[in-house]
C-alpha cells in the first residue's frame, strides 16, 4: 500500500506519519509513504525527523495547489490522506484569503489530481468549528454546517467539495471531524503549547474573556488512530466526528496548566475575546464507535502531564518556532 501524506510535517499529520513507519497501524506495517508539504510556518521537518531515515519514507517540497506537481506525484498511490491546511483562527480573521486560497481552492486542485490518477481511497481531515457552536448536546455528522470563524467556514467550503467530488464523480472521500487536538510537537501558536511554554519562561498567558468557552480535548494520537480506522474501514462518501471524551472550559484548562507548572492566577492575563468566538464544541462520537470500534485511549490527565513533559524537555524545538533562543 502506498500512502500520499499531505501536510505531515504538520502536528497533527507528522503524528500520523511516525505511526504509520513505525508500524503502530495492524495491517499497514509495509505501507510506503509519500510526505507533500509546503513548509509554511508551521511545517516543521524536524517533526518527521524520528522517520527520515525510514527506506519506505520520502518527502515531496510542494503546494497540494501545485496541479501539475500533482499530476507527477500522486500516480502509483492507493490513498491519500489530507492534513494541509490553514488552521489557526487568529490568523484567518487577521488574513482570510490565504485560508480560502489553501484549504478551498487547494483541497480542489488534490481532490482532481486523485481523480485524475485513478486513487482509490481520499480521507479528507476536517474539524468540528465547520459545525459552529452548540449550547447542549453533540453534533452528530448531519448536523447543519454553521461555521463562524473565516478558518471554520474554509474548513467548511473544503469538506462540500469533497463530498461534491464523492457524489459527482464517485470518487471514495472519507471525511473527518475532530474536537481540540493537544500533544507533543504542536505549534506553539495553539493554547496548551503557548501556555506551557509561557509559563516555563515566566511570562503571563492570555485568557480570552470570561474563560468559559468549552471545548472537547482529544490527544493526537487517538485523532490519528480514528484517521486509521476510516481509512482501513470507513464507508465512501462518509462522514465521522472524532472526539475526545474531556470538555473543559478555557478557565479550567488554564487552572490544569497553571498546576502542572507550579503557578498561579496571577501569571494570567484577561484579554479581550476573540472575534466571533464560539461558545461550545462537542461532538457525538456514536457513527465511529459503532461502525469501527473507535474509543479514545489516552486518558486526559495523563496525556497532559505526557504534553507537559515534552515540552519541557524539548525546549529547542519549540524556542525556535517562537523566535525565544534564550
Amino acid at each position: 500500500m502506498k500512502v500520499l501524506v499531505t501536510g505531515a510535517a504538520g502536528f497533527i499529520g507528522s503524528n500520523y506519519v511516525r505511526h504509520l513507519l513505525q508500524g503502530d497501524y495492524a495491517g499497514w506495517e509495509d505501507a510506503e509513504v509519500t510526505v507533500l508539504d509546503a513548509l509554511t510556518y508551521a511545517g516543521n521537518m524536524a517533526n518527521l525527523a524520528p522517520v527520515s531515515d525510514n527506506s519506505r519514507y520520502r518527502f515531496v517540497h510542494g503546494d497540494i495547489a501545485d496541479a501539475e506537481l500533482l499530476a507527477d506525484v500522486l500516480p502509483g498511490h492507493d490513498a491519500v490522506v489530507h492534513f494541509a491546511a490553514e488552521s489557526h483562527v487568529d490568523r484567518s480573521i487577521d488574513g482570510p484569503s490565504t485560508f480560502v486560497q489553501t484549504n478551498v481552492l487547494g483541497t480542489q486542485t488534490l481532490l482532481q489530481g486523485a481523480l485524475d490518477t485513478g486513487i482509490d481511497r481520499f480521507v479528507h481531515v476536517s474539524t468540528d468549528e465547520v459545525y459552529g457552536s452548540i449550547d447542549e448536546g453533540s453534533w452528530v455528522e448531519d448536523h447543519p454546517l454553521l461555521p463562524n470563524s473565516p478558518y471554520a467556514a474554509s474548513k467548511a467550503g473544503s469538506d462540500l467539495i469533497a463530498r461534491a467530488y464523492a457524489q459527482t464523480h464517485g470518487l471514495d472521500v472519507r471525511i473527518t471531524r475532530c474536537s481540540n487536538n493537544y500533544g507533543p510537537y504542536q505549534f506553539p501558536e495553539k493554547v496548551i503549547p503557548l501556555f506551557i511554554s509561557n509559563l516555563i519562561d515566566g511570562l503571563q498567558v492570555p485568557l480570552y474573556g470570561d474563560g468559559l468557552n468549552r471545548r472537547d480535548w482529544l490527544h493526537v494520537d487517538d485523532h490519528c488512530r480514528g484517521i486509521q480506522l476510516v481509512l482501513d474501514g470507513g464507508r465512501a462518501g462518509e462522514v465521522y466526528n472524532i472526539g475526545g471524551g474531556t470538555e473543559l472550559s478555557n478557565k479550567e484548562l488554564t487552572k490544569l496548566l497553571l498546576d502542572a507548572m507550579g503557578q498561579d492566577w496571577d501569571m494570567v492575563k484577561p484579554v479581550a475575546d476573540r472575534l466571533g468566538h464560539d461558545r461550545r464544541y462537542s461532538v457525538d462520537i456514536g457513527k465511529i464507535h459503532d461502525e469501527l470500534g473507535y474509543q479514545p485511549q489516552v486518558d486526559f490527565t495523563a496525556g497532559l502531564a505526557e504534553t507537559v513533559d515534552w515540552y519541557r524537555t524539548n525546549q529547542d524545538w519549540w524556542r525556535r518556532l517562537k523566535g525565544n533562543n534564550s
